[in-house]
């Protein structure tokens, strides 16, 4: 289900040194089968929060993401080492805003302390999960998590214990809802079985990632679960690291996250010559429409319906309002549209026969 919200308050405008912003509309999608609703455009703090940016900065811009009704703010116990919690947790205590307005996520899996962890401070054994659950309590200042995600499956943990474990954070008021991060379909539905054969809770969300370039979990893989238990998604990368913005079209830019020590890998993954051609055509199918290429790629990822939000990770704010304004894009995102990025992109996904 999708609802649409129009901000006439005051703080919908945001201001600019050289011009005033107003957001039309923000659009609310049920997270799956459940009752929670997030915006569809929402704020995370992966490699921005303490690495690229400092508590004043976070400040403003998790502002700027609330004032034009963003309701869903992601993190994770691995970002940043526990300093990305700790700054979203400082930026909401001095917000101090009605915590009822707001949703908040953590992850748990990789652990906080890099290099030194010992066993049991990493994966889903329920020791890990329930001692970071309330490390990350601890580090956002809050009482419960909205969102409390597996961040990878654990092939050493059974499936049963994460789902018990789980259940029982719901039960005891930590958590509200519990979700996946890069499962497979298959682990998803052996989570639910076992939810099901045990009246446990289920996982109700999963965290992949979506963009023009990685569209096979959503595009096919998940869609027999959509269609028969129901999962809300909370999409990460839907600029695609950065690279369908266009700034990497001529090389590296220093200030940018591929340009931060530690994360190469992610460089030699995305920055391909092949790639690269591919988003120099695409800025040009987004200067034909009259927009920018950020808001062109958010707005295709959003025009999914089975996508219930997509984080945005900025670092400035001229570009966090660029990509809100995305968000009136999609309706330039037609049949015709579609086809031309997908004659681009060459990378569609053959539907499976149900």
């Amino acid at each position: 289900m999708i609802n649409i919200v129009y901000q006439h308050n005051s703080q919908s405008f945001i201001f600019d040194s050289l011009k005033i912003f107003k957001l039309k509309y923000m659009e609310y999608r049920k997270m799956g089968k459940t009752g929670l609703q997030l915006s569809v455009l929402s704020f995370g703090s992966w490699v921005t929060f303490h690495k690229q940016i400092n508590d004043s900065l976070a400040d403003e811009l998790m502002g700027i993401a609330y004032d034009n009704g963003v309701n869903f703010f992601d993190n994770a116990e691995v970002y940043a080492l526990g300093e990305s919690e700790k700054m979203m947790g400082r930026v909401l205590k001095a917000k101090n805003w009605d915590r009822t307005s707001y949703t908040i996520s953590s992850k748990a899996f990789f652990g906080w302390r890099g290099d030194n962890n010992k066993p049991n401070q990493t994966g889903l054994s329920r020791k890990h999960l329930i001692e970071a659950c309330h490390e990350a309590l601890q580090r956002m200042q809050t009482d419960y998590l909205d969102l409390y995600f597996c961040h990878r499956p654990d092939k050493s943990t059974p499936i049963e214990e994460v789902v018990l474990t789980m259940n029982n954070l719901i039960q005891q008021g930590k958590i509200l809802y519990w979700g996946t991060s890069e499962w497979s379909g298959v682990e998803i539905m052996e989570a639910h079985r076992i939810a099901r054969d045990y009246r446990l809770i289920p996982p109700q969300v999963e965290q992949p990632q979506y963009n023009m370039f990685e569209r096979e979990k959503i595009e096919k893989e998940f869609l027999g679960i959509f269609n028969g238990v129901g999962m809300g998604t909370t999409i990460w990368s839907p600029l695609a690291t950065g690279l369908l913005t266009g700034k990497y079209n001529k090389g590296i830019p220093e200030d940018s996250r591929l340009g931060i020590k530690g994360f190469d890998w992610l460089k030699e993954r995305w920055v391909t010559e092949d790639k690269v051609s591919k988003v120099v055509q695409l800025g040009q199918l987004a200067d034909d429409l009259g927009v920018t290429l950020p808001q062109l790629s958010i707005a295709w990822c959003i025009s999914n319906k089975n996508v219930t939000t997509a984080i945005l990770g900025a670092t400035k704010k001229e570009q966090l309002l660029d990509n809100l304004k995305s968000l009136e894009v999609v309706e330039k995102i037609t049949e015709e549209v579609k086809e031309r990025i997908d004659a681009i992109m060459c990378n569609k996904p053959k539907q499976p026969d149900f």
